[in-house]
């Protein structure tokens, strides 16, 4: 088994539920703040870490509270942040979250993230080597995607790629990856609505998830994993943990199919507490 490398966002999220979506210029009332860590980047090494030793994080926090939140927060999930960078007279990525009607609208925050560069990480990724596995999302530069894919395709270090938030994907970037995971709304952002002959074209690299309902992939045929079914609080992390969860079940030499089982298992525990990682299964959990 190798080591998991995430290349990523981390921040802090700050939370509010509300039974009323406010319109333009108009305030309401809502029921609950809280504020937890997050990210993408760090959401994913979290739910990796919690399944899985050798768990490591490569990304950037600035040098206020929330920045030293962030690094505690990974260190007591068992995620090794010895690659992490303190930025200087910079902020900690933030993330403004409304949880409304079981759903989450987001605005983000990069600050310090922006920091996440291919001169700051390629020179990391040498501790690496031949059978790891990088998993990245799009809340870092794109250059420092396309640099990092590059190195791995040198070094046949495996890249799982999650795209999100949505940006327009470079075809060389989607020919080099080793899986790309991207939701549905994604998907169809990213294939002009053809995604199901995009999974035809990208078998058993494209995996499109679809929330309660599983996954999808080719392989020959459409394989469809169903998912699993629990009482939803807060679906902020879902996505996240589907991927930290399938990246370990790769990395344990789990078929395609029986790993995205897992990381749909994986997913259904998270939406069942507050906080992107607060429901976060541990091995036991799925065991």
């Amino acid at each position: 088994m190798g080591n998991i490398i995430v290349i990523g966002s981390a921040s802090i999220d700050l939370v509010v539920k509300t039974d009323i979506i406010p319109e333009a210029g108009e305030t309401v009332m809502g029921s609950s703040f809280f504020t937890t860590p997050g990210g993408k980047g760090a959401n994913q090494a979290v739910a990796a870490a919690r399944l899985s030793d050798q768990v490591y994080m490569i990304g950037a926090v600035g040098d206020d509270d929330y920045g030293q939140q962030i690094l505690s927060n990974l260190k007591e999930n068992n995620v090794d942040t010895q690659f992490m960078d303190v930025i200087d007279n910079e902020s900690s990525g933030t993330a403004h979250i409304t949880l409304y009607d079981n759903d989450n609208r987001i605005i983000v925050v990069p600050a310090a993230n922006q920091y996440v560069t291919a001169e700051r990480v390629l020179p990391k990724l040498a501790q690496f080597q031949a059978g790891d596995i990088i998993l990245m999302q799009h809340e870092i530069p794109e250059e420092t995607i396309e640099a990092v894919v590059d190195y791995a395709v040198q070094h046949q270090i495996k890249v799982m790629l999650n795209p999100a938030p949505y940006r327009k994907l470079q075809q060389d970037i989607l020919d080099k990856v080793t899986w790309l995971t991207p939701n549905e709304t994604e998907s169809e952002l990213l294939f002009d609505n053809q995604v199901d002959s995009a999974l035809q074209s990208y078998p058993r690299k494209l995996i499109v998830t679809k929330g309660a309902d599983g996954a999808v992939f080719f392989d020959g045929s459409l394989q469809k994993v169903p998912g699993f079914k629990k009482e939803v609080i807060d679906t902020t992390g879902a996505g996240d943990t589907f991927n930290g969860a399938l990246a370990v079940a790769l990395n344990d030499n789990k078929t395609l199919e029986k790993a995205v089982d897992f990381a749909n298992l994986a997913g259904s525990f998270s939406v069942t507490g507050l906080g992107a990682q607060g429901a976060m299964p541990y091995r036991k959990d799925l065991d």
